[in-house]
């Protein structure tokens, strides 16, 4: 069988299962935990909302314990798959260049995959929320979509030998991140109103089969049949000795100066990263209580307006590549993004909230510069 060198199919439907169901996961807690503290059903419609905004009122408290409640939920939930997912990374994406990309991408598709089919079966038969803490940590040992976007752009990096082809076909993996991501987020709460938080999982799931089908025996390995066999039979324990080896050596033998940059990158990025996620895992909480009391499409619009602007955020930093250093570009992106999540949290009305996730937006590309940065460190530490 023929295969094909073509990865973004594989970034356009990860992306946009992922994204479908990214706004749903902080609903579904929410109204599980609120369903447990009034032992009732949870009604949402145009017409109907359970945002009580009387500050006085016994129904106030309540729903301020369950917000609280479901934020120390995701919380929780966030570190258990972070944890394993970050090493994950670290290690399949460090090691593409040996061992071939794919796994980067097949790897993260079927811990969505199990996640989808975990979420369903929790919704569909009304088990307990604490099953989602095991389901957190094992998907969390497939990686995450850092690893999958990571292993996406280095398939790209590596497959490309042409410059400028390479730059063209990044740039399409950015609109297409920012195009499928947007509209993933605006179809979801039109997803949930219509048929539920099971059936929504049931459709990732099966955009998920299909990936994986498409990856293991439609996508090329960047990495040659005969050298792949070679490295199967080098063992896990030799496979992480020599990863964390070679970034060891790295500090050991780069100049002084090179050690405190590497060193300020990696704590900036990971800064960065606490403070993009840690934040935006807060919307969808705010936005369901008081001032705003959005209901599960305009929490769709609000999840399109956090992603699918990035496609403006990418052509301002087109322009401003041709006369501005990327550092700058960099600083311009850090700073967007304090002053959206600063409007986000002064924000009273529905048209703060859009115009604060609109300045978050702004500042995504700026993922995109640091992660190039650190995946160039991370493979100049393994020593190829």
């Amino acid at each position: 069988m023929r295969k094909v060198l073509c990865v973004e199919p594989v970034i356009f439907i990860y992306v946009f299962a992922s994204f479908l169901t990214s706004p749903l996961v902080q609903q579904f807690i929410y109204r599980r935990l609120w369903e447990q503290e009034y032992n009732s059903t949870f009604v949402s419609d145009s017409n109907v909302t359970h945002c009580e905004q009387n500050k006085s009122s016994p129904a106030y408290i309540k729903q301020k314990e369950v917000q609280e409640k479901a934020s120390v939920f995701n919380m929780q939930l966030d570190l258990t798959r972070a944890i394993p997912s970050l090493t994950v990374a670290f290690v399949i994406v460090a090691n593409g260049d040996r061992q071939g990309h794919k796994r980067s991408l097949v790897l993260p598709s079927m811990g969505a995959l199990i996640s989808g089919i975990s979420f369903t079966a929790i919704s569909y038969f009304s088990l307990s929320l604490s099953v989602l803490f095991a389901v957190a940590f094992i998907t969390g040992l497939f990686g995450s979509l850092a690893t999958f976007l990571g292993g996406g752009f280095a398939y790209i990096a590596e497959e490309c030998h042409d410059e400028k082809q390479k730059t063209t076909r990044i740039a399409v993996v950015d609109l297409i991140f920012g195009v499928v991501s947007g509209l993933a987020g605006l179809l979801s709460g039109y997803f949930l109103r219509e048929i539920g938080f099971a059936w929504t999982f049931v459709i990732a799931s099966l955009l998920h089969v299909i990936n994986i089908i498409y990856i293991i025996f439609f996508l090329q390995d960047t990495v040659g049949v005969s050298q792949l066999q070679h490295e199967v039979s080098v063992s896990w324990k030799e496979l992480l000795r020599e990863t964390f080896s070679g970034v060891y050596m790295l500090f050991k033998t780069a100049p002084y100066k090179k050690r405190i940059l590497i060193i300020v990158l990696l704590f900036t990025f990971m800064t960065y990263l606490f403070t993009l996620l840690g934040g935006s895992s807060l919307f969808t909480l705010y936005e369901l209580d008081e001032p705003l009391c959005w209901n599960e499409v305009y929490i769709g619009y609000g999840a399109a307006a956090f992603t699918s602007v990035s496609l403006t955020s990418f052509l301002g930093v087109y322009l401003f590549s041709k006369c501005l250093k990327d550092i700058y570009i960099v600083f311009i992106g850090i700073f967007s993004y304090i002053g959206g999540m600063i409007m986000a949290a002064f924000a009273k009305t529905t048209l703060l909230m859009f115009l604060g996730e609109f300045l978050i937006s702004c500042s995504m590309v700026n993922n995109v510069y640091e992660n190039t940065a650190v995946l160039s460190v991370v493979n100049a530490g393994v020593g190829y």
